[in-house]
């Protein structure tokens, strides 16, 4: 039998057909005219070779060979079903490998809970915690499949990436209880002293050095290091200032955190993962971790 030519809507009519033993109620069922179940039956008969249904005493009967395609239509039907839609596996049954691109903040915060709920929920998938290197090659990883998930600033209308704002963070000035600048804090304290900055290319200039320079002011940096955790200690053991990202400044207790004495941009944090992974149950389960972590 030539396989191409088989219409597979004509056996979930005749399934209808043979539960109903009736033409009108397996219409009424698949909501499809009279006539069209009635020529569908015809193309049944052809197919099969057989009446399949056979008129009786006011009603209609199915004839032997219509009882013996019952069960072996109905399980080809879910087998197809299950091909073209298969059914979710428990969270408990997955193992799955997900790569996730985020900097330091806020990997400082999620990795621990991300990786407990996991514990609990999903222990066969499994976590790599990819190195950053910024927002644009962050899109680039999620576009060509190098990773899956990446947590960063990222615009929220695009045509490839989903993107989820998280929150909105703002900054605060970190520094030690008894720094000499806490008493009387300013603009001038702030700048007496030499900075942290931190910057994962390296860079020893901001766009805080630029809102400084239209003010006329400037500022000494006198220590550039990648990532917001080595901060902290560096702050306790010296008079350098640090400008860190709230949640950063508030999980140092024993640091001190004020207000910026000039107006600084925040910034959103988006979860994204690209269009064609929204149906992964695994990245959706680990993306709803990951929100609420950082929510």
């Amino acid at each position: 039998m030539n396989l191409r030519g088989l219409d597979l809507n004509l056996l979930v009519v005749l399934d209808a057909l043979l539960d109903e033993a009736h033409v009108s109620r397996a219409a009424d069922r698949l909501n499809m005219s009279q006539p069209a179940a009635s020529a569908a039956l015809q193309r049944c008969r052809h197919l099969f070779r057989d009446e399949l249904l056979e008129r009786g005493r006011g009603t209609m009967r199915l004839t032997a060979k219509a009882e013996s395609l019952r069960a072996p239509l109905k399980t080809l039907l879910a087998g197809v079903t299950d091909l073209v839609d298969p059914p979710e596996a428990p969270l408990s049954e997955i193992n799955q490998s997900l790569r996730i691109v985020m900097a330091d903040y806020p990997a400082l915060f999620v990795v621990g809970p991300l990786q407990r709920a996991l514990r609990d929920t999903a222990p066969g998938i499994d976590l790599v915690i990819q190195p950053w290197h910024g927002a644009t090659a962050a899109k680039a990883a999620l576009v060509d499949g190098s990773t899956d998930l990446a947590i960063s600033v990222f615009p929220e209308n695009d045509d490839e990436i989903h993107c989820d704002e998280l929150l909105w963070e703002h900054y605060v000035v970190a520094l030690r209880q008894d720094h000499p600048a806490v008493a009387a804090f300013d603009l001038d304290s702030w700048l007496a002293w030499p900075h942290i900055l931190v910057s994962g290319r390296g860079e020893a200039r901001s766009q805080l050095d630029a809102e400084l320079s239209r003010l006329g002011r400037t500022r000494r940096v006198g220590l550039v290091v990648p990532n917001f955790g080595m901060v902290p200690d560096l702050l306790r053991g010296s008079d350098m200032i640090a400008m860190l990202p709230s949640r950063v400044g508030a999980t140092a207790g024993d640091l001190v955190t004020l207000p910026t004495p000039i107006p600084v941009g925040g910034f959103p944090l988006h979860l994204a993962w690209h269009r064609r992974r929204t149906k992964d149950r695994a990245l959706r389960h680990v993306a709803a971790a990951l929100s609420a972590a950082l929510r």
